[in-house]
């Protein structure tokens, strides 16, 4: 297996391991389970500070264990930066978020950087790139001017979503067979610059395959149909296309997270899921901290994750 300067690889009978030695490398790259929790062509490289550089090798498949694998949970502090934007001021600033949000113990921070900049503006996503000490990962259309910017900033992670000026919020996941020449464009760009990518998509088997195909690095699971399941056994029908879904993607190589519509109610049943790595969830916990803190509405949160 490949690495940079600071990074030593191993292989022990858990999966592979990580000792990582460089002094500013975040401390979600310094769990012994970090390069465990992704398929096994891949691995992250911590070089200087929080800045990555994404390389790919193909050792021997790596089996995920529940005893010693937690997955991770990025939260979406969009919501913070729409109240913000109701009233055109600068309270309550998303950068404060993030900061209490990662002393909570999340894994990441994401953010979505909407052409219509309703919620996050280019100056959080500037600041939050200096600031957070974990994981950032930047939601944005397939878009050369996006791509453009997520060049400049060097997040840890792009993923690539679906996006209509008129909708509330993303609303289902890309249609990668019919798009995939852009979202090939768009993730040569961003790989070009040493950024890693995942797609944002419908837990299809199709889908899964295409995103393999272009070079995607990850996927992200749209979970909003078994989220807004309203009888048992469309919930169960949504599971098992999930479970499917992480399974395929899994084996073709490709990282695997999760998100949209998760809630404290919805989401344990999905950690039943292994190939699942992270869960990115916004709204649900935004909510919760209202009435109980961001800080208890993480760690609440988190201990679901256990």
């Amino acid at each position: 297996m490949r690495a940079c300067d600071g990074v030593k690889l191993s292989c022990d009978s858990v999966g592979f391991r990580t000792d990582i030695d460089s002094p500013g490398t975040p401390e979600f790259a310094r769990r012994s389970t970090a390069v465990l929790a992704l398929p096994p062509s891949t691995a992250f490289c911590y070089n200087s500070g929080v800045r990555t550089i994404f390389v790919q090798s193909r050792p021997p498949v790596a089996r995920i264990n529940r005893r010693f694998f937690v997955a991770r949970l990025g939260v979406n502090v969009d919501h913070v930066a729409t109240l913000r934007q109701a009233r055109g001021g600068n309270d309550p600033d998303p950068l404060a978020a993030a900061v209490l949000v990662e002393l909570a113990g999340a894994d990441g921070i994401v953010v979505h950087l909407r052409e219509d900049r309703r919620h996050i503006q280019d100056r959080d996503l500037r600041l939050l790139r200096e600031l957070i000490r974990t994981k950032l990962d930047m939601e944005m259309a397939a878009d050369e001017t996006m791509a453009k910017i997520a060049l400049t900033i060097k997040p840890d992670l792009v993923t690539l979503v679906p996006e209509k000026r008129q909708e509330l919020t993303t609303e289902g996941g890309l249609d990668v067979p019919a798009h995939k020449d852009r979202l090939q464009q768009v993730i040569g760009m961003l790989h070009d610059g040493g950024i890693p990518v995942s797609l944002f998509i419908e837990p299809d088997l199709g889908h899964i395959r295409a995103a393999h195909k272009i070079s995607a690095d990850f996927v992200e699971l749209h979970t909003g149909r078994y989220a807004n399941a309203k009888r048992s056994k469309e919930a169960d029908t949504e599971f098992e296309a999930i479970t499917q879904a992480a399974k395929l993607a899994y084996k073709l190589g490709l990282g695997v997270n999760a998100g949209h519509g998760l809630n404290y109610q919805n989401v344990k049943r999905l950690t039943h899921i292994p190939e699942i790595v992270e869960y990115n969830i916004g709204h649900s916990i935004i909510a919760r901290a209202v009435l109980v803190g961001l800080d208890q509405a993480v760690r609440e949160m988190k201990a679901l994750l256990n």
